[in-house]
C-alpha cells in the first residue's frame, strides 16, 4: 500500500484548483496510459504522478516567463486531447525558444517577454 500513500497526496495536488493562471490538468488518464505499457516498470504509475508534480512546480515557478500568447497557444492547443504539465511546459519552452531565436536570426538583441500585468 505504499503506492496509494504516495499517489494520493501528489494526485490532489494535481487536480487541485489553481490561482495562478496555470489550467488545472486531469494527469491521471495519461499516467494510467503510461502505467498500462507492457513494458513499464511496476511503479510508473506513481513515478508518472511524481514526474507531472515537478513539472508543475516547474510552471508555478516559470509562468511569469512566458508571452500571454504563448500561453492561451499552448493551453488552446491541448484541449482536445488528455494533456500533462509536462507536455504544457515542453509547448511553452518551444515557443520561448522559436522567439527568441526569431529576433536573434532578425538582429534583436535579447527578448522581453510581458505579460498583462506589466502593461
Amino acid at each position: 500500500m505504499p503506492f496509494s500513500i504516495l499517489v494520493v497526496p501528489v494526485a490532489l495536488h494535481l487536480v487541485a484548483a489553481t490561482g495562478g493562471g496555470i489550467p488545472t490538468l486531469n494527469v491521471f488518464p495519461s499516467c494510467r496510459a503510461a502505467a498500462a505499457a507492457q513494458v513499464a516498470p511496476p511503479d510508473r504509475m506513481q513515478t508518472c504522478l511524481l514526474s507531472e508534480q515537478r513539472a508543475y512546480d516547474k510552471l508555478v515557478k516559470e509562468w511569469s516567463n512566458f508571452s500571454d500568447t504563448d500561453r492561451k497557444t499552448c493551453v488552446s492547443s491541448m484541449i482536445n486531447f488528455k494533456p500533462t504539465y509536462t507536455e504544457l511546459i515542453t509547448c511553452l519552452e518551444i515557443a520561448l525558444d522559436v522567439r527568441k531565436s526569431s529576433a536573434k536570426q532578425l538582429g534583436y538583441g535579447p527578448i522581453k517577454t510581458f505579460s498583462a500585468a506589466d502593461l
